[in-house]
């Protein structure tokens, strides 16, 4: 037998239909007002109101992101806001320090916005690098590419990049802001390397140079006798301390009595020799070059060198190598393979864009020795 309500018993159930239906209201509000405040703090115009964003948007400005025959512009949310709902809720909330910054003046000045920059580019790249560049593929995909219609340069490396698994930041960290100076980074890659260096097995019988270093014919000697280059392999025939005596085998041009090579008929630096230092080679065998009619001699040298200045794992000189270019060179080229050229083209690519880097010399000369024994024409194992 059914039982009426009573009275009370339809107001409680009433105001409880009431609340939950105020609760759907509020709650609808709530996240209708929350939406319209991240797509409002989203908005370009928005993300540049601030003052130390002045020097950011000129960047943007003259990028191609902004201005482009195609008419077609990425908004800041588009590079710098994921589209993953966690991903963007994450980032909006990460977003707060943004308004600290602002409101202490991080960056409110030209000197401090440069001695950030790296700092926050830095940041930014690896964030994408996790992501796969998630943003940049919103719009720009590998499978939708058609690679033949590419200009020459990007016809050459997109197909790299495919092989080898890249993401987009690898090759274009100055595609929408004016990259930072790297030299800092490249001075901390070259400390880690000279760390690695004194690590090395006290064992190794065969080592590497991992900068210009000075040698001497007896270790007693106070001036040196020549310059070993970045890279170069000797090979320990006797330790006395804290020196080594060791060979270094390379090739040495018919006439050509300063300089001998790593590879004969091909111009990579290994040695350069004093008037002593060439009157103790010994010659080997002698070749005659059939492309270019050259006569090579195959030569020696015993050398004293510090040992804290050697290395017994060529490969970390290479990754040291390969983050330098990285960061000098993939933001306005590309991943650009390195058998691209031989290696003897190798050396005027390196001379002519040097003065557009802020490497050092002698970051040129460790960046050239890992291009060129990498060259087109040099066989797998000196690749290693």
């Amino acid at each position: 037998m059914s039982k009426k309500l009573t009275n009370h018993e339809k107001r409680r159930r009433w105001g409880w239909l009431w609340l939950l239906l105020l609760g759907i209201v509020l709650g609808a509000a709530l996240l209708a007002a929350t939406a319209t405040v991240f797509h409002k703090t989203s908005d370009s115009e928005f993300c540049v109101s601030c003052h130390s964003m002045q020097q950011p948007l000129a960047e943007y400005q003259g990028s191609v992101h902004f201005q482009n025959p195609k008419g077609i512009r990425a908004e800041c949310a588009d590079c710098h806001v994921p589209h993953q709902p966690l991903d963007y809720l994450w980032t909006k909330i990460r977003a707060v320090k943004d308004i600290y910054g602002e409101m202490t003046g991080k960056i409110d000045t030209p000197e401090k916005y440069e001695a950030h920059k790296l700092a926050m580019a830095q940041s930014v790249w690896k964030s994408l690098k996790e992501n796969d560049s998630a943003t940049c593929r919103s719009c720009h995909s590998f499978d939708a590419m058609d690679i033949t219609a590419q200009r020459p340069e990007a016809r050459l490396q997109h197909p790299v990049a495919i092989k080898q698994g890249e993401t987009c930041i690898d090759c274009h960290k100055g595609v929408a802001h004016i990259l930072p100076d790297m030299s800092g980074a490249t001075q901390a890659g070259a400390a880690e390397l000279a760390q690695a260096a004194a690590a090395s097995s006290p064992n190794a019988t065969t080592l590497y140079t991992i900068a210009t270093e000075p040698f001497f014919l007896q270790p007693q000697d106070s001036h040196n006798a020549g310059n070993l280059m970045p890279s170069t392999e000797v090979h320990v025939l006797k330790q006395d301390g804290d020196k080594v005596l060791a060979r270094v085998d390379g090739w040495q041009q018919d006439g050509v009595s300063e300089v001998f090579y790593a590879a004969q008929g091909k111009r990579i630096l290994s040695v350069l020799l004093g008037e002593e230092a060439r009157k103790q080679l010994t010659t080997g065998d002698t070749l005659t070059d059939a492309e270019t009619g050259l006569v090579w001699h195959q030569v020696a040298l015993q050398v004293w060198l510090p040992r804290k200045q050697l290395i017994d794992d060529q490969q970390k000189i290479w990754r040291y190598s390969a983050e330098m270019m990285s960061a000098n060179c993939t933001g306005c080229h590309g991943l650009t393979a390195l058998d691209r050229f031989n290696a003897n083209q190798w050396i005027g690519v390196i001379k002519g864009m040097a003065p557009r880097t802020s490497l050092t010399q002698e970051q040129l000369r460790v960046l050239t020795q890992y291009v060129q024994k990498h060259a087109s024409d040099m066989p797998p194992a000196a690749k290693s």
